[in-house]
């Protein structure tokens, strides 16, 4: 992405619930443009989702000044 703190996530899960569930922990610490559904690679096993967050914004009143590093958000 162009703009520090804009972070692109791929996810690769077993099931959709699996998924959708980690999805929206992140959607409910940052703004995040969520993926309505998961995406099937033929012949592989799970499934993917691919999400975009916003660091910059978190959304969690309990600590709303504690946005990850960059660094340690690329490793997650």
């Amino acid at each position: 992405m162009s703009e520090p703190s804009l972070v692109v996530v791929d996810v690769a899960a077993a099931d959709d619930a699996a998924a959708l569930a980690f999805q929206q922990l992140l959607a409910d610490r940052w703004a995040t443009a969520t993926a309505e559904h998961t995406t099937r690679d033929a012949g592989q096993p799970g499934v993917r989702l691919r999400c975009y967050l916003d660091l910059r914004q978190p959304l969690s009143l309990a600590a709303p000044d504690e946005a990850l590093p960059i660094s340690a958000a690329a490793s997650q």
